[in-house]
């Protein structure tokens, strides 16, 4: 599901997944499964990896507890605001708080937390 005013640039795959209003991926980038929040902007390159390697089911931390979501394949979350710089692999399960930042080539293997 798009939104409105939701982007999807040049030679990106979006699959089973929803983009909030005006949510922004970039060019080159794939997003499967996952759900990115209002005004997100996923920076050119994004990937985002939503299977792991030994087929387990995906474990996503709530509330600091390990959750199983029950799915072979789940993406990621990410809040209001959250963005990419280019060229950023996003692991599977991993949720980026409101306005959470990566930079350019980062690899993300842990939710990345907004400190206020």
């Amino acid at each position: 599901m798009v939104g409105p005013d939701a982007k999807v640039g040049h030679a990106v795959e979006v699959k089973n997944s929803v983009l909030m209003e005006g949510a922004t991926i970039g060019h080159l980038s794939y997003v499967g499964d996952s759900v990115l929040g209002r005004d997100v902007n996923f920076g050119a390159g994004t990937v985002v990896a939503n299977l792991r390697h030994d087929d387990g089911t995906v474990q996503l931390r709530v509330k600091g507890e390990s959750t199983d979501t029950g799915r072979r394949k789940f993406g990621v979350v990410g809040g209001d605001g959250a963005k990419t710089g280019i060229d950023t692999t996003l692991n599977a399960s991993v949720k980026l708080d409101s306005d959470a930042r990566t930079g350019p080539g980062e690899t993300v293997t842990r939710d990345i937390h907004t400190e206020y």
